[in-house]
């Protein structure tokens, strides 16, 4: 029955995640990139700088509390497990895919970031109320409002599904277990109690916790990597030929001449590197303008400058580094007792090769406990924020919370990889509602953009 269940998850995602997933949002990051003139390379400087300047106005959390809340819902597994799963299926050149969906992607989270302050409202609490269903409904019109409920129904599926619960759960239970021996079930029962702690104080309760902990693991986990590819820098030059063979050539080996390529290889290691990159990133997806839109600030501009940062530090820098380790390891090709290893034992190993003694796997556990807790956190406010939408108020919040809670319970007793399927599928079904949404408000997107530095550029 498993086996059964498994084939049709994989047809599903393979048809979600199909040509035309793939070329949506790759158009769409290419032609807001073309349009708004490659804001995201020209105007990254001053997006770094707007993180730290603070700004007073409408909303429930800081810019910098936004921003780490978002950061904290896509830095978790995908940054670790799921580059190693995407390059055990789809090779070295799954990265390379992973990078061009980021690049792009990049100019997409700053549409997205833009339309939900543009849009945003509040709710009966008074609380804001952002993302795309709202900047779908609102900025389209009231013909568009089915499109608007389907992206809230994806992504409370997502939250409750996907991304939110059983990948990261799952990932922690496996890693704590293979690194320390505590048994499954007691690391769930405690990463249970957790969550439950935090979520039930709301945003404010989750950016706090994200303020605090999202740049010490992101740090932390940037100069443990750059460590390991200290030890490791002979093979550095040989991962990133692999990387570059691989996104076109697949069945190249990784040291040799460049083989017979496959189209059908190449597409997987497209298919693989785009969907995971979305997975961690989440450009396009939707779900971080959902807390974007809670920013306190007077211009969608600037936000949407900051947002689109979490791309780069995202996919960019800490995927980039979980990549390369594991790439320069050779565990890609090398089974460990006559097994090939996957998710985040083959992470786990290829840290502990360039560390001595088991320092490469304590770090990784670790920096995995905070990424998916954090994650775990953020997507519990991104799946009650569409539920409000969806029911039109807060009087299913309480009933998602246990419902929400129960999933995380149950994460450790599943199995690795229908999960990650799961989770590429849920993607797919955000995203596309998301896409169409940000292509219909792109003339929005381009006016705010003009007006704004056309107003910084007389005030000088």
């Amino acid at each position: 029955m498993r086996i059964i269940i498994l084939s049709v998850l994989k047809e599903i995602q393979a048809a979600v995640w199909g040509i035309p997933t793939m070329a949506l949002l790759l158009f769409t990051g290419l032609y807001l990139t073309v349009r708004l003139k490659g804001l995201q390379f020209t105007q990254l400087p001053r997006a770094i700088r707007y993180i730290f300047e603070k700004e007073e106005g409408k909303g429930d959390v800081s810019a910098f509390g936004s921003l780490c809340t978002a950061l904290a819902a896509t830095i978790g597994t995908g940054s670790i497990v799921g580059v190693a799963t995407a390059l055990r299926a789809g090779g070295p050149g799954a990265l390379f895919w992973m990078w061009i969906s980021a690049l792009l992607g990049m100019a997409t989270k700053y549409a997205e970031g833009l339309l939900a302050v543009r849009f945003r409202t509040t709710d009966e609490n008074g609380q804001i109320a952002g993302g795309p269903m709202y900047y779908i409904e609102r900025g389209m019109g009231r013909n568009w409002v089915w499109l608007a409920k389907m992206f809230a129904f994806f992504g409370v599926v997502t939250a409750l599904l996907g991304c939110g619960t059983f990948p990261q759960v799952n990932a922690i239970t496996e890693s704590v277990e293979s690194a320390f021996g505590v048994p499954a079930w007691l690391v769930g029962v405690i990463v249970t109690v957790a969550v439950t702690a935090v979520i039930l104080g709301g945003i404010q309760s989750i950016s706090k916790v994200a303020e605090a902990v999202v740049p010490f693991m992101a740090i932390a986990y940037v100069i443990g990597s750059l460590a390991v590819l200290a030890f490791n820098h002979e093979a550095i030059p040989g991962a990133f030929r692999a990387i570059f063979v691989s996104a076109f050539t697949p069945n190249a080996a990784f040291g040799g001449a460049v083989g017979t390529a496959s189209a059908a290889a190449v597409i997987t290691a497209m298919r693989t590197g785009i969907a995971r990159g979305v997975y961690t990133n989440e450009a396009g997806l939707g779900s971080s303008p959902i807390v974007v839109a809670a920013a306190k600030t007077k211009s969608c501009v600037r936000q949407g400058l900051i947002s689109m940062t979490s791309v780069f530090f995202t996919t960019i820098i800490i995927c980039t580094m979980t990549g390369i380790v594991v790439i320069s390891s050779g565990l890609l090709e090398t089974p460990v007792g006559g097994v090939l290893l996957d998710g985040g034992k083959l992470s786990n190993a290829a840290f502990n090769q360039g560390l001595p003694g088991n320092i490469g796997m304590y770090m990784v556990t670790i920096g995995l406990i905070f990424f998916s807790f954090t994650t775990i956190i953020g997507w519990n406010y991104y799946g009650e924020r569409c539920l409000v939408y969806l029911t039109g108020g807060v009087q299913w919040n309480r009933q998602y919370k246990l419902l929400y809670i129960g999933c995380i319970a149950a994460s450790p007793f599943l199995s690795l990889e229908p999960i990650w399927i799961l989770a590429d599928i849920t993607n797919a079904l955000m995203a596309f509602p998301n896409l169409i949404g940000i292509l219909g408000l792109s003339p929005v997107v381009i006016y705010e953009t003009k007006k704004f530095f056309k107003e910084m550029k007389e005030n000088r």
